[in-house]
């Protein structure tokens, strides 16, 4: 198995893309494997990682169905819908709290 090429940050070649740099271009990997991969030295740690794809074997993002649109809209509202008081509260709810803000701070002062 060959190693992958490594390229230093901001010093990738032309030809290469990570994830979302292909879906601003209107681009999804399409199955290909990593091609390269580009490191962000960090003080003290591990560098960064970031997984880039050839843009020439990139595909074109699949058109956003209906149905497709339907489920997302539906997951998003989930999401937003606080299980205690069972409103759509505007916002996705934090998963640290689990309810809304307001039933939040509510049951922080009743404990």
């Amino acid at each position: 198995m060959a190693a992958l090429p490594v390229y230093r940050w901001r010093l990738a070649p032309d030809g290469y893309a990570t994830r979302r740099q292909l879906r601003a271009l209107g681009l999804r990997p399409g199955g290909q494997d990593v091609a390269a991969q580009l490191e962000r030295p960090r003080r003290r740690r591990e560098p960064l990682v970031a997984y880039l794809y050839r843009i020439d074997h990139a595909k074109p993002v699949r058109p956003m169905t209906p149905a497709r649109r339907a489920a997302l809209a539906k997951a998003m509202a989930a999401r937003r819908t606080c299980p205690d008081c069972r409103r759509d509260v505007g916002y996705c709810i934090p998963r640290s709290l689990g309810m809304c803000v307001p039933c939040s701070d509510t049951s922080l002062l009743s404990a």
